[in-house]
């Protein structure tokens, strides 16, 4: 079956951001990669037609979510005068909508743990899990 030009891109794109929300969700620790290219709406054969290894896709995934959080405060401060932007940021980052959505939030707090697991690497570099 042949696919439109673009078709792997698009499917790379599409299990990156469907990894980020998941890595929100239970950190890089709590997903595989059977589940993470599940939440991608495919099967784990295909992954290696896109990512060299896991780490690769968590962080593909990682800087997605980041990027993600960076241009929502972006919009959010843009709205406000210079004084207020610290403020604004700080109550929606602590709001209830954020803290209940962990799918669209903030990558750090689902990263947090893993960093706790982490052991240094041979560079002295704190080193999680699922890069070594």
């Amino acid at each position: 079956m042949r696919y439109v030009g673009d078709h792997r891109r698009q499917t790379h794109s599409r299990i990156v951001e469907s990894a980020s929300y998941g890595l929100r969700q239970n950190g890089a620790e709590g997903l595989s990669v059977v589940e993470l290219m599940k939440l991608a709406g495919l099967t784990h054969g295909g992954f290696y037609n896109h990512f060299e290894s896991r780490a690769a896709l968590v962080g593909e995934a990682i800087a997605f979510a980041m990027d993600q959080t960076a241009e929502r405060w972006k919009k959010l401060a843009n709205r406000k005068a210079n004084e207020d932007r610290f403020e604004t940021l700080i109550a929606d980052y602590l709001s209830s909508r954020h803290r209940d959505n962990p799918r669209q939030g903030c990558a750090l707090p689902a990263l947090a743990a893993d960093v706790a697991r982490s052991s240094r690497g041979s560079n002295g570099r704190l080193l999680p899990s699922w890069r070594r």
